[in-house]
Parts: C-alpha cells; structure tokens; sequence
C-alpha cells in the first residue's frame, strides 16, 4: 500500500483536501487560518464528519452495536454517545459556515474595492474622451476657420493672379 494521496484506499479513508483558492484573498484568508492548529483540527474534523467514510463509520458501528447487543434495548449509553457527537458536530457544522462566511466576507470586500477602482477608471475614461471630443470640435473649427480664410484669400489671390 502507497503512502501517495492517489491511493484508493487513502482517498477512501481521507476525504481530500479542497483544492488551493486561486483569489488573493482567500489564499492569504487560507495560509492565516493554516496558521493557526485549532483551525487546521476544526477543518479536519469537518472534512472528515462531512464525508462518506463518517456515514460508513456509523453505519457500521451502530449494526456492531445493535447485532452484537452491547447494551440492551433502549440503548441509553448509545444515546448518549450520539448525542454528546452530535453537539459537537452541530459545533463544528457552525465553525465551516462561520469561516464560509469570512471567506464570503474576504471576496466581497476585495469585489467592492475593484468596483471602487474600475469606476474611478471610467471616470477617468470619460474626462479623457471629453477632451478629446473638445480638442477634436477645436481641431474641426479650426480647420474650417482656416479653409474659410484660405478660400478667400486663396480667391483674392488668383484674381490678382489672373490680372
């Protein structure tokens, strides 16, 4: 058996990572909360409770439990094993959707501060295109100014030409 992620059985067991953001944003928002052990634990944890191989685990475990009667019926100490995992999944189910939420928050604050600049942009783009509309009215008036006196004096100057 390999020890490379690419092994069936280790992908069967470890539910794989989620794939490195390519946001600058959420990939410093990913190397801070990497940074931190009780954060790389919780999305661990999360990771693991969030897959196939967890419902499997239980599945298993609660027939072991049933079939080879452990505990007689009710199950009081079943119980309250799940119960207890299931406060503290319900824990971990809120920290995934408090980081989705930072994650969301990081994204939307640099999507607002682009927004901010491709309109200070345009802004721009339109003073500019003013001027040049305005330089381009002064050139077009200018140039019939000057065909104008061109014209008439070009016409003075033939007529005395032709004398």
């Amino acid at each position: 058996m390999s020890n490379t992620p690419s092994h069936p059985l280790r992908r069967a067991i470890f539910p794989p990572k989620l794939p490195t953001p390519i946001n600058p944003a959420l990939v410093k928002h990913a190397q801070d909360r990497a940074n931190s052990v009780q954060n790389r634990i919780s999305d661990a944890i999360t990771r693991f409770a969030g897959s196939m191989v967890f419902v499997y685990l239980h599945v298993t475990w609660f027939a072991v439990w049933i079939i080879f009667r452990i505990e007689n019926y009710p199950y009081g100490l079943l119980t309250m094993i799940v119960s207890l995992e299931a406060i503290f999944l319900s824990t971990f189910v809120m920290i995934s959707q408090n980081r989705a939420d930072g994650k969301r928050q990081i994204v939307a604050d640099q999507q607002w501060k682009m927004v901010q600049e491709e309109d200070h942009q345009n802004r721009e783009l339109l003073d500019l295109s003013n001027q040049i509309l305005e330089l381009t009215k002064a050139v077009h008036a200018f140039a019939q100014l000057t065909a104008a006196n061109g014209s008439a004096s070009g016409g003075a100057a033939e007529a005395d030409h032709q004398k």
